[in-house]
């Protein structure tokens, strides 16, 4: 184990609070999917519009499967390639996944990025997914370093947690949607999807 406060992050997560951590691409900040209550305070923290929706993150792509409907075959394509990585691929949710993270939008962005501490930080956390977004105020730039971070969220998040060394690289994840077999790029980011 890298991480030393598995209790504190795990009564944090389950007590509606809100988390800021370290990921591969940019610094996050998350909640458990399932609590309104966290989810409102990151829309707050942020003062982020209350259509733009968050997205769902984990350690492994098995755990974010029930939050989605089955995912078309190039949308299979994409995830074997790339996750774990900086790839956000938005496919159409499933019950599971609450309305009041998705902006009311029948879509969800799923992610696993790859990092060490993010991934125990999932492991910790009650169902292994968190709701997330990047650690900033809206219409500002990403922390892309923990002393950023800390600038960023002290006094707002209820936790953040060290990178342990574990740094990430400062640029965010490419978003790219997938539907009936067709891709949209949303953004483009730190992965360069080639349209066929």
């Amino acid at each position: 184990m890298i991480i030393k406060n598995a209790d504190k992050i795990k009564e944090v997560l389950e007590n509606d609070g809100v988390i800021a951590y370290v990921t591969d691409t940019v610094w996050g900040l998350g909640c458990l999917p399932t609590s309104e209550k966290a989810v409102k305070k990151i829309y707050e923290i942020k003062k982020r519009e209350a259509q733009k929706p968050l997205i769902l993150m984990s350690n492994e792509t098995y755990n974010l499967l029930e939050y989605v409907k089955p995912i078309p075959k190039i949308g299979c394509h994409l995830i074997k390639k790339y996750f774990p990585g900086a790839l956000t691929l938005v496919v159409e949710k499933s019950d599971k996944t609450p309305y009041f993270m998705t902006s009311n939008m029948d879509t969800v962005g799923i992610r696993v990025p790859n990092n060490e501490v993010f991934k125990e930080i999932c492991e910790i956390a009650p169902g292994h997914v968190l709701a997330t977004t990047s650690a900033n105020l809206s219409h500002q730039p990403s922390a892309k370093t923990y002393e950023q971070a800390l600038e960023n969220m002290q006094d707002l998040a209820d936790l953040i947690i060290p990178d342990y060394g574990y740094t990430c690289k400062g640029l965010e994840s490419t978003v790219c949607g997938v539907f009936n077999d067709e891709i949209k790029i949303f953004r483009q980011g730190a992965i360069n999807i080639e349209l066929l």
